[in-house]
């Protein structure tokens, strides 16, 4: 078992989306898997629990290879530093090399983007041009991209298809939008290069054992991970609504909730899917960017359904039982009324299947938070 798996590059390892996709690569049994990650936002905690998870899902009767193949090789590094990156393909040359990569790493806060452009552009995008020469020059032509559903910006129609106009409208955005620019090129001009970009619509959620899940560093800029820190004692303000009165049901954003674990297996199956060329065929249809002569191919990961905001509180007050202090104020620039993804075209193409339902999301974020409510730091 041990000796069959490809060994996979993963960027920002240790971060939130970048630890629960280690471990449904690791838990797939395909997969062995090596990290890069400069700690920003992350602890190398994380990669410790993701081998032991991984290691404690084996049978009884595993072997000891078995379970060596399942720990992580932890590299710290930072990948708009070109050597760190060559540093790491250098070693595994004489071992097999580097099957892939899923390029996670990036700096991911919408608002703050907008105050720090250039750090954004160096790290999301000048970063990720380093990835792609020292890949070449590897002969590693192999990758998973974490791109946004933030390419989209104000889309005209909801459900959001990969076919919509692509149209950011914050720095981060534009990062993504960019980078998933140059991938489509480089496909274009070398036939050997293939690439999944996976365009993220809301994960949240943890893992069920609540070993891993999301701490950010400082407060957390997403809703779910806010109102599970509030519900440990973190910011007892309250939460503030910003605006009741959207053309949605109840007047609140409404935003596609995927849990955190559908969208790590999604990347699985985006690695399975890779070595299939039909899957390439009729790229316009898919991308967003016109007809591509290579093997570039963008899907939504999403749920399908839409969730509010007052939806979402009231999910998590039910599995927390913690009472949250609301307060409605006036919009926030740029929030638009309705984000929600279509999903078929995963579903399709690459069998992605988002199981877990909204009870289970809020459920294993409130084990994670409750279990670890100083999130990583202090822990071993």
């Amino acid at each position: 078992m041990a000796g069959n798996r490809k060994t996979i590059l993963i960027t920002g390892a240790a971060g939130y989306i970048g630890s629960h996709i280690a471990l449904s690569c690791l838990l797939s049994g395909q997969y062995s898997v090596v990290t890069i990650d400069n700690y920003h936002n992350s602890f190398p905690t994380a990669l410790k629990r993701v081998t032991k998870l991984a290691q404690d899902a084996l049978p009884a009767s595993a072997s000891d290879e078995d379970k060596k193949a399942l720990e992580i090789a932890v590299h710290k590094g930072d990948i708009s530093i070109k050597s760190d990156i060559e540093n790491i393909f250098k070693e595994y040359e004489s071992k097999g090399g580097i099957w892939g990569v899923i390029h996670v790493a990036a700096l991911k806060a919408v608002g703050e983007s907008g105050e720090i452009p250039i750090k954004y552009y160096e790290n999301n995008i000048t970063a990720t041009i380093n990835l792609l020469e020292v890949m070449d020059r590897y002969k590693v032509r192999n990758l998973v991209y974490s791109s946004s559903a933030t390419v989209y910006g104000a889309p005209d129609n909801v459900p959001i298809s990969e076919s919509s106009p692509l149209r950011p409208e914050s720095c981060y955005g534009r990062t993504k939008f960019m980078s998933e620019l140059i991938l489509k090129d480089v496909c274009d001009s070398n036939p050997e290069w293939r690439v999944i970009s996976l365009r993220y619509f809301n994960p949240a959620g943890a893992h069920e054992s609540g070993e891993i899940g999301e701490d950010p560093r400082g407060r957390p800029g997403n809703l779910v991970p806010l109102l599970a820190q509030m519900a440990v004692g973190k910011f007892p303000e309250g939460l503030k609504i910003f605006g009741d009165d959207y053309p949605t049901p109840d007047g609140t954003c409404v935003r596609d909730y995927i849990h955190v674990m559908d969208l790590a297996d999604g990347h699985v199956d985006a690695l399975g899917a890779l070595p299939k060329d039909d899957i390439f065929k009729a790229q316009a249809a898919s991308t967003g960017f016109g007809a591509s002569g290579g093997k570039y191919k963008a899907y939504n990961l999403g749920k399908g359904k839409g969730m509010s905001v007052k939806q979402m509180v009231a999910a998590m007050e039910k599995a927390s039982g913690f009472k949250y202090k609301v307060e409605v104020v006036g919009r926030r620039t740029g929030d638009v009324p309705e984000l929600v993804a279509n999903p078929e075209l995963a579903e399709k193409e690459l069998n992605f299947n988002a199981k877990r339902d909204l009870e289970e999301m809020c459920r294993d974020q409130w084990n994670w938070q409750s279990k670890n409510p100083q999130g990583y730091e202090g822990t071993a």
